[in-house]
């Protein structure tokens, strides 16, 4: 009896677990692979050419002593202190000056103002006398010669004195200004300053042969300070050089930019992007999830939860972005990130 109880409660204990596998799956579903997608939007593109290169002053004046002298820096009327470097300068703003008495002298320049003076009114005074018949035309032309004379003396002396006094010759900032005592002794051709206006720049840059029919004058540029690359300036291909080096097979383009809010220093080291071709509505894609597969140009979009592969033409491309002439619409959804190990078909997950 007991025997037969065992029996059969095993027999139960096997038809159990049988039919517990039968409920079991018999195939493996698909892992979905997680992805991020974007919808595809029409947007501008930029092509450019590229090059590096530094920017310089579009103005910039070397104040250099062309007479000896004793050293006097000047009061600075805006801050009400003597000049230093970092100042802002307007033309015609006297930063140092030089005493020099023996030369003063030398240059007579009291006398000529009033050889001057005195020659003007002559000759005025003639030229009445003329019109009214009482003097000859020689003694008018007479008139006329001293005054001319005296003029270039008395301007020749003002020239003379002005080389003891350095003025700033624009509105700019007085970037040097050379260290010298008060009374101490400056030497012909020494340093005294340096005054730069910096609002404009320009830069010369070497481009490749092969781009020189896309290069025009007026065309807009691109400038990025590598140390700030989120500060872009503008500016403009301003002159071209119709040769070639013949060792570097490059040819030379300048840039004008303007910089009125002074982010740029010359001196600093740009990257300036030529803009060679633009269209304002179009196909853009990311430049780095475009597949190279069996010779074809690929991207995968969502459709149902699936991925499907698509072959595409691009045109213009930047750095980070890219023109889709054909293979993909706008408001389809673009695969940007996890399309790596993806395959036509594949199931996907959208995470974001």
């Amino acid at each position: 009896m007991k025997q037969r109880f065992l029996a059969v409660t095993i027999l139960m204990i096997a038809v159990l677990a049988i039919g517990c596998e039968d409920d079991g799956p018999d195939i493996d579903i698909e892992s979905a692979v997680p992805v991020d997608v974007e919808d595809i939007t029409l947007k501008p593109i930029r092509e450019y050419v590229f090059a590096t290169g530094t920017v310089l002053a579009t103005e910039d004046a070397e104040l250099k002593a062309e007479q000896g002298g004793f050293y006097r820096l000047n009061t600075n009327p805006r801050t009400g202190k003597p000049f230093a470097m970092g100042d802002a300068v307007k033309k015609g703003d006297v930063i140092v000056y030089l005493e020099n008495q023996e030369f003063v002298n030398s240059v007579q320049f009291d006398s000529r103002k009033i050889n001057f003076d005195i020659s003007q009114r002559e000759f005025e005074k003639q030229k009445t006398l003329y019109d009214k018949g009482g003097v000859t035309l020689r003694e008018l032309t007479t008139a006329e010669q001293a005054f001319i004379n005296s003029k270039y003396a008395y301007d020749n002396a003002l020239l003379q004195l002005n080389k003891l006094k350095f003025a700033a010759p624009f509105d700019g900032i007085l970037v040097d200004l050379s260290y010298y005592s008060l009374g101490q002794k400056v030497e012909v051709a020494a340093d005294i300053g340096r005054v730069m206006n910096y609002s404009n720049l320009y830069s010369e840059v070497s481009l490749p042969g092969k781009e020189m029919s896309r290069i025009r004058v007026d065309q807009n540029v691109q400038v990025t300070n590598y140390a700030y690359p989120d500060d872009t300036l503008s500016g403009v291909v301003s002159q071209i050089s119709p040769a070639l080096d013949p060792d570097s097979r490059t040819f030379k383009v300048r840039v004008s930019i303007s910089n009125a809010d002074l982010l740029l220093r010359p001196g600093m080291f740009v990257r300036i992007d030529v803009v060679v071709a633009e269209k304002d509505s179009t196909v853009v894609i990311p430049k780095d999830i475009i597949l190279d597969r069996r010779g074809a140009r690929t991207v995968f979009v969502v459709e149902k939860g699936i991925a499907i592969e698509r072959q595409i033409e691009t045109g213009l491309a930047n750095r980070t972005e890219i023109e889709v002439i054909s293979g993909l619409k706008e408001d389809e959804r673009l695969v940007v990130r996890g399309y790596e190990t993806l395959q036509n078909r594949s199931r996907i997950k959208v995470v974001k």
